[in-house]
């Protein structure tokens, strides 16, 4: 029939000067800014509590300045449990996930937060030594991928004194434990350095 012909000539002719409307591709697109969010965010700070924080901490404050900024942190999180969900992790010479904030229960007043504090302290004074933040950031990029399909977004925060090179940790192997997963958002944050350390 004539009709089907000349109807099947002009899909062709919008198909090659490129209207949008008749091919389209399917994916998964980014919510418009200003958009309702749908899942919370996924946010996980991994914490230094190696031996070096409390033992370099009268060089440079790192310790003091890395407590601040849990609590900081703690405060400005609290009442957004529906939209962010967090949770703190520390590594050592000990441990790769020394858990302190649990992010089905995240400390609700200052009491809860200082024990936090209290935790993350006494840690530094009494871990052996050694380093375990590679397999601390490989650790949460594992489990972040793990609960992906949960939350809107991934983030993980690793703060560290720069003292990696005393373990033979070259940066681009930190580079590459930061990004591991393509679904989770990476940052390291050097909170402490003797010298150049954190440059290097």
């Amino acid at each position: 029939c004539w009709v089907c012909l000349v109807f099947v000539v002009f899909i062709n002719l919008l198909g090659v000067i490129g209207e949008r409307s008749i091919y389209r591709k399917r994916g998964n697109v980014d919510p418009q800014i200003g958009a309702p969010q749908l899942k919370p965010k996924r946010l996980r700070f991994i914490v230094d509590v190696s031996g070096s924080m409390y033992r370099f901490n009268n060089y440079d404050g790192r310790l003091d300045r890395e407590l601040e900024a849990v609590i900081m942190v703690m405060e400005a999180l609290s009442g957004f449990e529906d939209k962010i969900s967090y949770d703190i992790v520390g590594h050592s010479g000990e441990t790769e996930c020394l858990r302190f904030v649990d992010k089905s229960n995240p400390p609700t007043d200052n009491k809860q937060r200082l024990n936090v504090i209290k935790k993350m302290h006494a840690h530094t004074q009494f871990c052996m030594a050694g380093d375990n933040t590679l397999q601390s950031v490989v650790n949460a990029q594992k489990t972040l991928e793990a609960e992906r399909t949960d939350f809107d977004e991934a983030i993980i925060i690793l703060l560290s004194d720069a003292n990696l090179s005393r373990y033979n940790i070259r940066p681009d192997r930190l580079a590459a434990a930061l990004n591991l997963s393509k679904d989770v958002q990476s940052f390291a944050i050097f909170i402490g350095s003797l010298g150049d350390q954190a440059d290097m």
